[in-house]
Parts: structure tokens; sequence; C-alpha cells
């Protein structure tokens, strides 16, 4: 099952989930965990992703640290790199985060100035790489 998102094309998955039953041609209700009654039981098929079961690609919900809100903390681990990108009347700064959540470091491209006001610290030092 997808699980939020953290950039535009990393999709996080959680699970697996016994199906309980076809709801329609492209839905399916699952069987969920308790600690996830807040989130409905019907998906749809692109939610959704086929288990192999390779033991390496589960995180279990317990260590994810799922918030009421259903989200979860990611930590920035440091900047990696920054660009300025010129577009026809303003140009846009964007720094390359490293991220670290469980098990997996990925890095994603963000605003400098949405990452200056969310985490100082990592502006602090002044080693921001052109």
């Amino acid at each position: 099952m997808r699980f939020g998102k953290k950039g535009k094309l990393s999709p996080r998955y959680i699970g697996p989930y016994r199906i309980s039953k076809r709801v329609g041609s492209v839905a399916y209700e699952l069987e969920l965990p308790q600690e996830l009654a807040a989130v409905h039981l019907v998906f749809h098929v692109s939610m959704l992703k086929k288990c192999m079961g390779d033991s390496s690609l589960i995180i279990p919900t317990e260590n994810i640290g799922i918030k009421d809100s259903l989200s979860y903390e990611e930590i920035s681990v440091r900047i990696l790199d920054r660009q300025v990108r010129k577009l026809r009347t303003k140009e846009v700064v964007s720094v390359k985060v490293l991220w670290r959540n469980q098990f997996v470091k990925e890095p994603t491209w963000e605003a400098e100035e949405d990452m200056k006001k969310r985490y100082p610290y990592l502006f602090e030092s002044g080693e921001v790489p052109n």
C-alpha cells in the first residue's frame, strides 16, 4: 500500500496487508491493523503494490511513528548541492537535501527558502555547496 510521498516520484509503501475482498473492478478492501483504524479500508489498485515476499521492502508501521494526521517525520541530514534555475521572470534557488527515515537515505531537491524556514540549522555552518 502506498503511504505518503516525499518528492514527486518517491512513493512510500507500508505493509504487506491481506486483501479481504474485491469491491469493484479496480478497488480492493484490505485487512489493516488497529493503529491504522483512521484509514479507509478500500483502495484503488494503483495505490497497491504486489508483495513478492522480499522482507527488505517491508517497513513495519510500529517503526514509522505515524502521527494522528497520518503523516510521519523525516530527518534532514545535510545539504548536498545547490542550484539556481532561471525562469523567464525570476530565479529559483533549490538545495539538494539528504533525508533519513528508517533505513532509507534519500536526497531530494527542495526550495532553499522553505528549507531555511523549516531547518535553519542546516545553513548555520555556512557550508552550502554551490
